[in-house]
């Protein structure tokens, strides 16, 4: 179910009575295009938050809106969700695109605050439960000063102005925009490819006789089993519809007896399950022109016969309570409750057929003259007529992919794959005979399953079948083939049952009794990477990694001081967040985290780790502001000044135009000894934020960066107006078209 999300609250009406804001934008708001549904993103934080960006790759570098949600945040923290230059692991976001937007309007930035927050509603969004949130966001590639397409970007979260240089929410989701490459974490597989599926036998299931068709019921979630009897245990008669617990094939119930040709309940075989029944039970049919209904815990089926000659297939109908039934090359719509034929056609042959229910259509294959018919469901008249490969090869089977209408026909040893109007898509080629075939709707595969002819004398027979996954947008293996020991053709053939999403597959051997039950693994892939950091010695330091896989991946750090010749294993750091004190001995080092599953292993791209040594670094210097105010002085943010006599001075910033998204620029922390440092001025008109000289009593000065023309560092409420000087972020409310002037 979809998480629901606390709505925007409304920002238009009059101004707070307290308040009263104008947003000043760095250039004019680009045209968004429509809200984009591509392909997201998801990355976790080092406090275990979640930060997804409905597109990552390829958003419209003129303006594209995305929507962009979080969990698992700090309830009690105020952040910033905007659009930034992505400067790595625990340092300030800085610029960023379009200033902070406190109306909704351009959407360039939004402001989360706690629940009962002062500005909640007119100002700000309050988080929702579980330090969750919904807002959207506008990208743009290009604004003055800052160009995307040349320095990599993340949508990010930050704390807001009310804690500056609080990292704790940090989290950032990298955005490629259209024509550039799409940015990844990197990172390596080591044994297989990064998100390599592939399915592994986890139980074998001998409970349920010969199985000769199997159903996953989709409401009830049962593992439903048609079966003969099997022969080697002639004591008990196991023919009938079995009811297992898909999770370890306890038998749950059997429902054995059926009526007759004269309605008389007996003992009965279930050779095909039609359909699903809703809420649960099934459809199905019994030796020799048996139709019956039957659920969980019945002691006999409902059921009646069909009149004419045997019952050779079936399938669903697609009028209420029908089913369609082939007796050799006459097709069938008959009553599910009596059995009583509604209307018949009569191809010239016929070996099988499949429904399209959604199309109401019905594919009648016919090896024998090497055609296949197309019958519409509703008037039971052949429409067209498809020819299928020469030869005199048997159908294994027919069906239809409910999504698209392909219809894929088992004939000899290929798949044939025909569109929706009958034109040959691809012939999937194998060296065993395809049996059945069934089709995923969340995943989109389609799994077939092959087996041995059985004929030690004949060329290639192992005795052995196969699973394989197929995309059905492409009809390439989405996963590798499973070798089926012993399954062959001789005595049935197999079928099998997909749970939706395609995590647990199922299927028959009918020779030896025994269903299979396969799990999907999908080995880790790399969703987050550390990026290389330089921290002081002493100080923390911390890198993240996290990787998607099936089942879940278990991580370790590892660290290599030899520039990644050997690795070691980092004592006791087996979490996504390796946070650790610097000492000077790690300058230099390689860190990587390690994920794996039983689908395999893989590796993040290794990074370095650069100490400073303490009592030697001083401020350095501001970077440059642009145009938009964006980076008025980063001095010293995180260098410390000297630790005995007199510090060294952090050199200045040069801040920018004063708009809303200058950073703060801090001085050097101060060392013992020395004048303390005066604080730097913030980035005014004159564009100047000069860092603070470091040193004196031990205490430490922040240095101004283009926060405001005030020059103050965090402006307080004063009447009816305010500014909020956000380490960088300088608020004021737009005025709304309409206004009074």
């Amino acid at each position: 179910m979809t998480p629901q999300y606390p709505s925007t609250p409304a920002r238009a009406g009059a101004a707070s009575a307290a308040l009263a804001l104008v947003l000043v934008s760095a250039a004019p708001a680009a045209t968004a295009g429509p809200a984009a549904t591509g392909p997201g993103r998801t990355v976790w934080g080092s406090g275990g938050q979640q930060l997804t960006v409905s597109v990552a790759s390829g958003p419209d570098p003129l303006g594209q809106t995305v929507r962009v949600t979080g969990a698992g945040y700090d309830g009690a923290k105020g952040i910033y969700v905007a659009f930034c230059k992505d400067n790595g692991d625990n340092r300030v976001p800085a610029p960023c695109v379009g200033g902070a937007d406190m109306t909704g309007g351009s959407k360039a930035s939004q402001w989360i605050v706690p629940r009962g927050d002062a500005h909640a509603g007119e100002l700000g969004i309050p988080y929702g439960e579980g330090g969750r949130f919904e807002v959207e966001l506008k990208l743009t590639a290009r604004n003055e000063g800052l160009d995307c397409t040349q320095v990599p970007c993340s949508v990010v979260t930050r704390v807001d102005h009310r804690g500056a240089g609080d990292r704790s929410q940090d989290v950032r989701v990298p955005i490629a925009f259209r024509g550039q490459d799409p940015v990844g974490p990197g990172g390596e597989g080591v044994d297989v490819p990064q998100g390599s599926v592939a399915y592994r036998p986890v139980a074998e299931f001998t409970t349920a006789g010969k199985p000769r068709d199997l159903m996953f019921h989709p409401d009830s979630r049962k593992l439903y089993v048609g079966s003969d009897d099997l022969p080697d245990t002639a004591d008990v008669n196991e023919s009938g519809l079995h009811v297992l617990d898909p999770a370890d094939g306890k038998l749950r119930s059997t429902v054995n007896r059926a009526p007759g040709a004269n309605g008389t309940p007996g003992r009965r075989a279930v050779r095909q399950i039609i359909a699903p029944l809703p809420g649960d039970g099934v459809v199905f049919s019994y030796p020799l022109r048996g139709i019956g209904t039957a659920k969980d815990g019945d002691p006999v089926a409902a059921g009646a016969w069909v009149p004419g000659g045997a019952v050779t297939d079936t399938g669903p109908g697609v009028a209420p309570g029908t089913v369609f039934v082939a007796q050799g090359s006459a097709l069938s719509e008959v009553d599910v409750a009596t059995a009583l034929v509604r209307r018949t056609v009569t191809p010239a042959g016929g070996d099988g057929f499949a429904v399209d229910p959604v199309r109401k259509a019905i594919w009648f294959p016919d090896a024998a003259n090497g055609r296949m018919y197309r019958i519409d469901a509703t008037t039971l008249q052949v429409t067209a007529t498809v020819e299928l490969p020469a030869g005199e090869d048997y159908v294994g089977f027919a069906e239809v992919d409910p999504r698209t209408g392909a219809v894929w026909i088992g004939i000899g040893t290929s798949v044939v794959v025909h569109d929706a109007a009958g034109k040959r898509l691809r012939v999937l080629t194998g060296a065993d005979l395809p049996r059945a075939a069934r089709f995923d709707p969340l995943t989109h595969e389609a799994y077939v399953v092959r087996q041995d002819p059985g004929d030690p004398s004949q060329p290639g027979s192992d005795n052995n079948g196969s699973l394989t996954a197929y995309r059905t947008t492409d009809f390439q293996e989405a996963a590798k083939p499973v070798v089926l020991p012993g399954n062959q053709g001789q005595l049935g053939f197999a079928s099998l049952a997909v749970e939706p999403g395609g995590g647990t597959v199922f299927v028959s051997n009918p020779a030896e009794g025994r269903i299979t039950r396969l799990q999907r693994s999908v080995s880790p892939k790399v969703t987050q990477g550390p990026t290389a950091q330089t921290v002081t010695e002493g100080a923390e330091a911390v890198l993240s990694a996290r990787a998607d896989g099936t089942p879940e991946p278990a991580v370790s750090w590892h660290v290599s001081a030899d520039g990644g010749r050997t690795w070691k294993a980092v004592a006791g750091a087996n979490a996504p967040v390796h946070a650790f004190t610097a000492r000077a001995s790690d300058n230099g080092h390689r860190f990587r985290a390690e994920f794996k599953n039983e689908g395999g292993t893989s590796r993040t791209t290794p990074i370095t780790l650069t100490v400073g040594r303490a009592g030697t670094t001083g401020g350095g210097s501001g970077t440059t502001g642009t145009s938009d105010g964006t980076s008025g002085g980063d001095a010293g943010d995180t260098t410390t000044g000297g630790t005995t006599g007199d510090g060294t001075s952090g050199a200045s910033g040069t801040g920018g135009v004063p708009d809303s998204e200058g950073s703060v620029g801090s001085a050097g922390s101060v060392g013992a000894g020395g004048s303390a440092g005066s604080a730097g001025a913030s980035g005014s008109a004159a564009g100047t934020g000069s860092g603070g000289t470091v040193g004196g009593s031990g205490t430490t000065t922040t240095g101004g960066g283009a926060l405001a023309s005030t020059g103050t560092a965090v402006a307080g409420l004063a009447g009816s107006a305010v500014a909020l000087t956000a380490a960088g972020w300088f608020l004021v409310r737009r005025r709304r078209a309409g206004a009074a002037a």
